[in-house]
């Protein structure tokens, strides 16, 4: 069914403010005055007000992937770029960002946390100990490669090389709490305090980054938890729960890249037991992992244009290539490892025992694993630092899956590497418990590394002017629901519809178009989708099939430059389901997307004088994922 034509609505950015944009009143703040007429309309205000864009993802060189592969910026220089200071990456490159972030989690990997760094300084404790000596030895000699080889070795079979060596430890993530402390600046910087859980059980990827809502008190009086105690993600909810008892502390988990998980990642089947998902899983899964990344470095994982057919946008930066280990990807995996597939089985679930255990938010961050949170086509440092830009031919071809394997459809290549993403939050305030509690409600979304703004609410009420009411915001929160949230029991004859507003990064692309997609079971309880273009860009006119053409594309290739002379600068779009079945359940999230711009590959090429490898995209579409609104009858 065509899309009712009021949803295209575009506006000059002339005529847009950001204050009216992102003005919310929360009318249940615990700062109301009742009862008095005071003149500010603003004193009672507790409503999410903005968006804040951060990173859950970063790696240092106490990450021993990151540090015994080069990585010298640790967790102070990686607080120091992300509040927008000049940094020297570890290849001797200076690097700043155009803009400052608003949060950074350093997600260190908790296995043997800190190890580059004790065997760069010498640690005296860990020289105590055999496997400290020998990778010490090697490091110093000249062998790092060898060294990493070393503690590889362990990894792979699980059995910790500095077991009962706790000390060590603790001192390397006091170190990392101490600089979280130190850069925490509430109300301008928000420095978290998090690890990395890195389940690989046969090289697949399970992990999860760990977020503490409090501070440095409270996260010391634990150790971080690793795949050495446990590769199931189930143990890691009990550990999860049991500090919080323990501590007081408050804790999430995200899980990323189930795009490597070989389909394990949203699997139907627990990973220890074999025993099929129940509601106590899906009401576990769902306390402890609001959020799901959806897009970083290695991959995009929003959808895949096997599962996704009939959606234009579904092979976007797409990984489905191989894992860590030596599994085989298949086809018959897919299901279980994007995003869209997970959201469509999660309604199966819950009409057969009452709870979805894929009812996430969606987010994006790096994964970076150089010190340096970069998501600018124009500005990426790479995924690890062996792959900065510094010109070489593995910034290209270095194999980063798939590497058990001389069989090309089975590895991923550096080129593939996205610049990618970032996490969007809104919130009251840019305080760790501000966007901790944003992101436990879901109240996110995920972009692709651009900082386009977008905001949606869902209800039975709108109406097609209420997109462009001066009190946009505070009228969405008091009519219906935000990106998060739930609508239920439809009333009779009403139907939801949405309210959206999108803006482009301010230093970026203009937006191509706004899309709806739509996922439901249907009455014989088969799962369906369904992508609607919503509002787009100039005078385009869908054809006789119901598709949008193409935007365009300004990208000079050779120049690796792109004009805002396409798109548009802002979207609005009221859109109303015009297939909608009261009796079914369904969710809806939005995804924006830019016109295209130059992928950095082609910045690379123009910088370094490089050949463009065959097959290799020149330019890139950046976008933006909502998390969705779910109803349920």
């Amino acid at each position: 069914m065509k899309p009712t034509a009021p949803a295209l609505l575009t506006l000059a950015l002339a005529n847009f403010t950001l204050p009216t944009f992102a003005q919310d009143v929360f009318l249940g703040d615990d700062n109301v005055t009742l009862g008095k007429a005071e003149y500010s309309p603003y004193l009672d205000q507790g409503y999410p007000d903005r968006v804040y864009f951060g990173d859950t993802h970063q790696h240092t060189s106490f990450s021993t992937d990151a540090g015994m592969l080069g990585c010298r910026l640790g967790p102070e220089e990686a607080y120091r770029f992300a509040l927008g200071e000049v940094v020297t990456s570890s290849e001797g490159v200076r690097a700043r960002l155009q803009r400052p972030l608003d949060f950074l989690v350093v997600a260190d990997h908790s296995e043997n946390l800190g190890l580059a760094p004790m065997i760069a300084e010498s640690n005296p404790e860990l020289l105590k100990t055999a496997f400290g000596r020998k990778v010490h030895d090697l490091v110093k000699s000249g062998k790092p490669q060898e060294a990493y080889k070393v503690w590889g070795e362990g990894m792979q079979t699980r059995q910790d090389p500095l077991k009962g060596n706790d000390s060590i430890t603790r001192t390397m993530w006091e170190r990392i709490t101490a600089a979280a402390e130190k850069y925490n600046q509430p109300g301008k910087f928000t420095a978290f305090i998090g690890f990395e859980w890195t389940s690989s059980p046969e090289g697949n990827n399970l992990h999860r980054n760990v977020i503490f809502r409090d501070g440095k008190a409270k996260a010391d009086q634990i150790l971080p938890i690793s795949q050495y105690d446990t590769q199931d993600p189930e143990e890691l909810w009990q550990w999860m729960s049991d500090t919080e008892k323990k501590i007081g502390v408050r804790l999430l988990a995200i899980p990323h890249n189930g795009n490597l998980s070989s389909g394990l990642m949203f699997d139907e089947i627990t990973l220890t037991t074999k025993k099929p998902l129940d509601r106590d899983y899906a009401q576990r899964r769902m306390r402890w992992e609001p959020l799901y990344e959806v897009t970083q470095m290695k991959g995009d994982g929003e959808a895949h244009p096997a599962l996704s057919r009939n959606d234009e946008f579904a092979d976007f930066e797409t990984w489905d290539k191989g894992s860590f280990g030596t599994t085989i990807h298949t086809a018959a995996m897919l299901p279980g490892e994007y995003a869209r597939e997970a959201l469509k089985r999660g309604l199966a679930y819950e009409k057969k025992f009452g709870v979805n255990p894929f009812k996430f938010g969606m987010i994006g961050s790096t994964d970076s694993h150089t010190g340096l949170a970069t998501t600018t086509e124009d500005n990426f440092f790479g995924k690890i630092t062996g792959l900065e830009p510094t010109g070489k031919p593995e910034r290209y071809d270095e194999p980063i899956t798939g590497v058990y394997f001389d069989d090309p459809t089975q590895q991923n290549l550096a080129r593939d590497s996205s610049a990618s993403g970032l996490a969007a939050v809104w919130a009251t305030d840019n305080t760790r418990e501000a966007l901790w509690d944003a992101m436990s409600r879901k109240e996110v979304y995920a972009t692709t590394g651009t900082r386009l703004m977008v905001r949606v609410f869902g209800g039975f009420d709108f109406v097609e002017d209420d997109v462009q009411r001066h009190d946009f915001a505070k009228y969405g929160y008091q009519k219906g629901v935000p990106m998060g949230g739930d609508l239920a029991n439809a009333p009779e004859g009403k139907v939801p519809s949405l309210l959206v507003r999108a803006l482009r990064d301010a230093d970026g692309a203009n937006l191509d178009r706004i899309q709806v997609i739509k996922g439901w079971m249907d009455e014989k309880g088969e799962l369906q989708e369904k992508v609607y273009d919503v509002a787009w860009s100039g005078d385009r006119k869908m054809d006789a099939n119901g598709k949008l053409p193409s935007v365009g594309n300004t990208v000079d290739v050779a120049d690796a430059s792109y004009k805002n002379t396409i798109g548009d600068p802002l979207l609005l779009a009221y859109w109303k389901d015009p297939e909608f079945d009261a009796k079914e359940r369904a969710f809806y999230y939005v995804r924006v997307i830019e016109i295209p711009t130059p992928r950095w590959t082609t910045y690379d090429a123009k910088f370094f004088k490089m050949k463009l490898p065959e097959g290799c995209p020149t330019a890139i579409q950046d976008r933006a994922y909502t998390t969705p609104i779910w109803y349920t009858p």
